[in-house]
């Protein structure tokens, strides 16, 4: 059971692909609040979720970020962005595949 804002207490099932994955992304926040780790490793975790929650989940990294070091496995441009590093395959024209890295901020 479940009670997004806006909406009665419903049963999970009975949510949007993204009302689900926000409420899972809110337990998990909320039980990383409670007892935080030093690594946590999100996959495709944001992928149900529409621009505007997509943005409050990248606040959410961010602020967390400052006691947990996430690594989130993403195709979302709005969550690579709120990133300090980038990672990723790319292929070149010869067909060969190539890792590559990018810092997004400055240290200092």
């Amino acid at each position: 059971m479940a009670q997004p804002p806006g909406k009665k207490l419903q049963n999970l099932l009975l949510l949007s692909g993204g009302e689900r994955a926000l409420t899972a992304i809110a337990l998990l926040f909320a039980i990383r609040r409670v007892k935080p780790t030093p690594f946590c490793i999100l996959d495709e975790i944001d992928a149900a979720l529409d621009e505007a929650n997509l943005n409050r989940f990248a606040r959410l990294m961010r602020e967390f970020s400052e006691t947990t070091q996430l690594l989130t496995i993403t195709h979302r441009q709005a969550t690579m962005e709120s990133a300090d590093a980038l990672y990723g395959v790319t292929m070149t024209d010869e067909a060969v595949s190539q890792i590559i890295s990018v810092r997004m901020k400055q240290e200092g």
